[in-house]
Parts: C-alpha cells; sequence; structure tokens
C-alpha cells in the first residue's frame, strides 16, 4: 500500500513536471489565485520574480505539445506589470506549440486593455492567449492621494466574490476550454491603459519615494522579506531601498511594516494597510 502511494505521487509529479503556472504577487493576491490554481490543476508554480533574479539560465523551459500555460499576475496601472512583460520576453520555451495559454489576473477595481497588451507580448513569442479571468480584490495601491485601502468589510466582500468566480473558473479551465474571457475591463478601458496607464508605468514606478521613520522602525526586516524582487535590505537596522530600477512599487514592503514605519513620499502617511490574510 506504501509502495502504491509512493508510486502514485511519483507518476502525479511526472504528469504535471511541465504544466505550468508562471506567477508574480506583490502583496499576495495573486499569489493566494496561483496557489489555488496549483491545488485544482497540480501545475507547478514558478515565480517569475524569482526566476529574473536567478538569470537567464533559469528562464528556460520545455513543455508538451498541447500542455497547459498558466499566467498570474497583478495589474498595474491598467497594464501588466513591467516585471512579468520583462520575464515574457527573456523566457525560452521548448515545445509550446498548441499549448492552451491562460492568464488569472487580479484588480483592485478593473484592468481596462491590459489583457490586450499582454496578448501582444505571447504574440511576439508565437503563443496566443486563449482564455483570461480577472478577479476584483482588496485594494492595496495607496501612493495616490485619491487612493485608499479598502474598509474590512469590503475587503471580505471582495475575497469572498473573487474566490466564487475563480471557482467558476476552474472546470473551465480543466476542460481545455478556449475563448473564455471574463474580464472587468471598466469605462473607458483604452483612456485607462494607453494613456492613464502608460503614464503611471513609464514614471510613476520608482522607489525613490520610500521612507523609514528611524522613530517607528524596529529593525524586523519585515519588509525586506516582503520584497518580491529582492529590492530591499537591512543597513544598521534600517531598510534600504537599491535603487537598481527593478521595484514594481507594489507597495509590500509599506504594508507589511508592523509599525507603519514605511511610507511613500507624505501620501501614505495616514493610509491603511493591507496584504492577503492580514484581517482573515
Amino acid at each position: 500500500m506504501i509502495f502504491s502511494r509512493h508510486l502514485f505521487c511519483e507518476i502525479k509529479d511526472l504528469l504535471y513536471l511541465w504544466r505550468m503556472i508562471f506567477y508574480f504577487s506583490g502583496t499576495g493576491n495573486s499569489a493566494w489565485a496561483a496557489r489555488r490554481l496549483h491545488q485544482c490543476t497540480g501545475e507547478e508554480l514558478v515565480d517569475m520574480a524569482g526566476a529574473l533574479q536567478s538569470g537567464a539560465d533559469s528562464l528556460h523551459y520545455t513543455l508538451e505539445p498541447g500542455e497547459r500555460l498558466g499566467f498570474c499576475f497583478p495589474i498595474h496601472g491598467w497594464q501588466p506589470p513591467a516585471l512579468v512583460r520583462r520575464f515574457v520576453r527573456g523566457m525560452h520555451l521548448d515545445g509550446a506549440d498548441g499549448a492552451m495559454t491562460y492568464a488569472v489576473v487580479t484588480c483592485g477595481d478593473n484592468i481596462g486593455e491590459a489583457m490586450a497588451i499582454f496578448s501582444r507580448e505571447l504574440r511576439r513569442r508565437g503563443l496566443e492567449l486563449h482564455s483570461a479571468l480577472s478577479l476584483v480584490m482588496p485594494e492595496s495601491y495607496v501612493a495616490l492621494p485619491f487612493m485608499y485601502t479598502d474598509t474590512i468589510e469590503r475587503e471580505r466582500e471582495k475575497c469572498r466574490q473573487a474566490s466564487a468566480d475563480l471557482e467558476r473558473f476552474l472546470p473551465l479551465l480543466l476542460d481545455g476550454r478556449r475563448g473564455e474571457w471574463r474580464l472587468v475591463k471598466g469605462k473607458c478601458a483604452w483612456l485607462l491603459s494607453y494613456v492613464i496607464g502608460g503614464f503611471f508605468n513609464r514614471f510613476m514606478i520608482t522607489d525613490k519615494k520610500f521612507r523609514a521613520d528611524a522613530s517607528r522602525c524596529i529593525g524586523c526586516g519585515q519588509c525586506v522579506k516582503a520584497c518580491p524582487v529582492g529590492n530591499m535590505s537591512l543597513a544598521d537596522g534600517q531598510p534600504q531601498w537599491h535603487h537598481d530600477g527593478s521595484c514594481t512599487t507594489c507597495l509590500a514592503c509599506y504594508h507589511h511594516c508592523p509599525r507603519h514605519a514605511i511610507d511613500y513620499g507624505r501620501v501614505t502617511r495616514r493610509r491603511g494597510q493591507y496584504y492577503f490574510g492580514k484581517n482573515n
């Protein structure tokens, strides 16, 4: 009986070895969705940020013809994050012809034309995006005057609805359904993505405005651990940003600080904090 169970696990691992879900997450919304996809499909999770940090050798993957290929990431300023686009441009896929490719993306309210932009990135690599789902999740971007975290009640409602939406999408995914576009684009989607989002992603993705208040900071390093791109370190017990262009301004460092000691300019001083699971 033990032998049979071990043999089954080995066979299962072989079957799923090259079915992959590439994911990126800042404050945890997309990581939650990616883990649920993994639980349902058994497909391997590949952290795009970690792969990019590891170098070009970590961007080479092999798929069996006809296998599924998944992407899971947040929408930044109504566009795919620059990190995700950089990963797609740098990855090397062998045997991807005919792969059923899908995306599950998270956002605070809507995604504009982000999937059209992402589809073009994939086509440049010879891939076609066949289906996509957007999940409206709790808001985490608070670095603009009019942006706030949701109330706890609204957070829980968004998470409940997102979970229900994902569960409805999973059977379609397992059946290999193509042409399933379950997207919340919002009004004026083109304007949001190509004008406002274009400006945002070109000029407002930076770590230069981050500061740590030494009177509140306890040097615990939670911000360093939370940074998904390794853009931070502790120096003399205080967090330092590397200013090397890797920051995605996901605000994970800000949201995970237990003393609310990190700010992005002045605008976040009286804003709330959120990461997935914080209030659940």
